[in-house]
């Protein structure tokens, strides 16, 4: 199980790590007069999600594994692990949200400032530490 454990830590990296690029490429996307940057940053884009999906469904399918192991056993009855539980699917939203926002620039239909991207750019930073938080030291 530690490998799993591992495996699933070394993913959720990489996934939060294009979660925090994603947003900003949003920023710097919303700034962009050019058509030449506009289609660069539509390319980017897309292919940092697609890069990024594979990563979140691993540590979703190895998070799953760990709870349906031992954790669900061993927590079901405390607070943290319905809270991290609960934020883990917020943070799947908020990548489904990307999605949508990445659609959007590809559709010609985003109307936002570059000011929401940057606060947009915030939220997986907040559920980072609240998520490792709740999981290491188990405050609840």
């Amino acid at each position: 199980m530690a490998w799993v454990k591992a495996l699933h830590l070394i993913f959720m990296t990489a996934w939060f790590a294009g979660l925090f690029y994603l947003p900003r490429l949003f920023v710097y996307h919303a700034m962009t007069t050019d058509a030449a940057g506009n289609e660069r940053f539509k390319v980017m884009e897309r292919k940092l999600f697609f890069f990024i999906t594979p990563w979140a469904i691993l540590t979703i399918l190895l998070g799953l594994w760990m709870l349906w192991d031992y954790a669900w056993a061993l927590y079901s009855h405390q607070v943290w692990l319905h809270t991290k539980l609960f934020l883990v699917l917020l943070l799947i939203a908020y990548h489904l949200y990307c999605y949508k926002l990445m659609l959007d620039f590809k559709h010609e239909r985003n109307r936002r400032s570059h000011t929401f991207y940057r606060w947009v750019n915030e939220a997986p930073v907040l559920l980072l530490f609240t998520i490792v938080i709740l999981a290491v030291v188990k405050p609840l």
